[in-house]
């Protein structure tokens, strides 16, 4: 059997919910959201300041669906002027391990990758 077996679960439903879930995490705001609330709350303003280039509608967006996935809990006080902090839940702080190790992957294949894609490049022209 193959050290794969479980991607038969991949297969299962069409790659349905692995496409939704990859989707959602592989946006270009998702993992910077989630890496920058990693052990911390934060306000949206801090939040926004954190992560250099994003828009405060892309921030509002990405909060919103990591809220609804159950990945971030939005807190609001009652005060004036009102304040909003946002921070991992249990299942959100599970996402930061692969998604380290995905980055790491990243980072050290990334040469050869553009190695590849000069060599295929040239190649084809």
């Amino acid at each position: 059997m193959s050290k794969y077996r479980r991607t038969c679960l991949i297969r299962g439903d069409g790659g349905r919910a692995i496409r939704g879930i990859l989707d959602r995490i592989g946006d270009k705001w998702t993992l910077l959201v989630v890496a920058t609330l990693d052990g911390e709350r934060l306000r949206f303003t801090e939040l926004q300041q954190r992560i250099p280039g994003i828009s405060q509608r892309m921030l509002t967006r990405t909060v919103r669906h990591l809220e609804r996935d159950g990945l971030v809990t939005r807190t609001a006080f009652a005060e004036v002027p009102p304040r909003v902090e946002y921070e991992l839940t249990a299942m959100g702080r599970t996402l930061i391990e692969p998604a380290v190790a995905l980055a790491e992957w990243a980072v050290d294949n990334n040469p050869d990758i553009e190695r590849n894609q000069t060599a295929y490049d040239t190649e084809r022209s």
